[in-house]
């Protein structure tokens, strides 16, 4: 195929099935289910790839658990800070399990949810993030029930719990210790239960990340308290496996030279801007030459970041910024009207094809 024009998320399904197989390979030793996080990455045209090695999706609200019964099957567990009469109705016509994040939402909707498995979100008091913002176990935090007391008294209509209580830890001693935390609080709960997730957020799909030890531990807290373990990857399906390609428009000097690309960090990578986190470059390579990346909207902080590159960037040149699967494409919006890029992949036999493009039609559908 003719090469797509910039900018464009690029998916490599090879790299994906990386962190696929990893995934299977927890599942095989530890007996750990894997149901894929779709508030990060919701991108179906792979879905014929991750559906082989996930045993289904979870959600965060009723479009995407839609999304997951149409296009991956499998398990749809329907989860929601709050779900509405609405939510609720459509819902009970095709999720596998209903999560509630509430007692007092369990008790309004239990019974439009008869014959489907229901769970209910736990706030265990620990939690492991760098970011306060992505804490869920923050001061005041609604995610999920704290009081022990409370759940033990709707325990009997349950049929399992989650506890997400993770972002991005890849300290497998910390997880270690947390759930056997979790053992030792809410023993007498779990041993009530048929399934437990852990949630997403740990990163057991990195380099040199001890997986033994990770699957030693679930294996034996599922054992011991009979119940089927879950965890709900998100960035660990699909981490390093996307890049968004773009093309330098200008070349402009205040102090430093700065790059203007046909993308945005506001309108295309925005957690970057949330967690004041810098883009990492996959091309070109670092060197000696000190530039800085910028998006082409008017916010004055659109920037991705200062690099020092091989060779001084010019307009035309091709600029790849990592890591743009995760929390990316489903975040992508239409400020300033900037066009939104197409989406790419690169399948296991190395073909190319576009999966979307987006014109003025759908900028246009998304205002009235």
């Amino acid at each position: 195929m003719t090469m797509p024009t910039t900018p464009y998320y690029l998916i490599d399904e090879n790299k994906l099935l990386k962190n696929l197989k990893i995934i299977q390979q927890v599942r095989e030793i530890s007996g750990a289910k894997s149901v894929l996080a779709l508030k990060c990455f919701s991108t179906w045209g792979v879905f014929d790839l991750m559906r082989q090695y996930l045993d289904g999706t979870t959600s965060s609200s009723l479009f995407e658990a839609r999304l997951g019964y149409e296009k991956f099957g499998k398990e749809v567990h329907a989860y929601s800070v709050g779900f509405s009469p609405s939510d609720i109705k459509a819902v009970s016509k095709f999720a596998s399990k209903v999560i509630f994040n509430s007692i007092s939402q369990l008790t309004t909707y239990q019974d439009a949810v008869q014959g489907i498995k229901l769970g209910i979100r736990v706030n265990p008091g620990i939690s492991y993030s760098h970011y306060d913002l992505a804490d869920p176990a923050r001061k005041y935090s609604r995610l999920g029930v704290a009081n022990k007391n409370e759940l033990k008294k709707i325990s009997s209509v349950l049929s399992g719990l989650m506890f997400h209580f993770n972002c991005e830890n890849d300290d497998v001693e910390n997880i270690c210790t947390a759930i056997d935390r979790i053992g030792k609080s809410y023993g007498t709960l779990l041993e009530k239960m048929e399934w437990l997730s852990l949630g997403g957020g740990i990163s057991f799909t990195q380099d040199g990340y001890p997986l033994d030890r990770f699957c030693e531990k679930l294996k034996s807290f599922g054992e011991k308290f009979g119940v089927q373990v879950y965890l709900e990857p998100g960035e660990a399906a699909i981490t390093g496996c996307a890049e968004l390609v773009t093309t330098v428009l200008d070349v402009i000097r205040n102090e430093r030279d700065i790059a203007i690309v046909d993308a945005s960090v506001e309108a295309h990578m925005l957690d970057h801007l949330i967690y004041r986190t810098t883009a990492k470059i996959t091309s070109p390579e670092p060197g000696p030459h000190r530039m800085i990346v910028a998006g082409r909207t008017c916010l004055a902080g659109d920037v991705f970041g200062e690099y020092d590159l091989q060779t001084p960037l010019k307009i035309g040149d091709e600029v790849r910024i990592a890591d743009a699967a995760g929390y990316t494409m489903v975040k992508k919006n239409w400020f300033n009207g900037v066009a939104m890029p197409s989406i790419v992949v690169r399948r296991l036999d190395g073909t190319m094809e576009i999966l979307r493009k987006f014109r003025y039609k759908d900028f246009k559908r998304s205002l009235s």
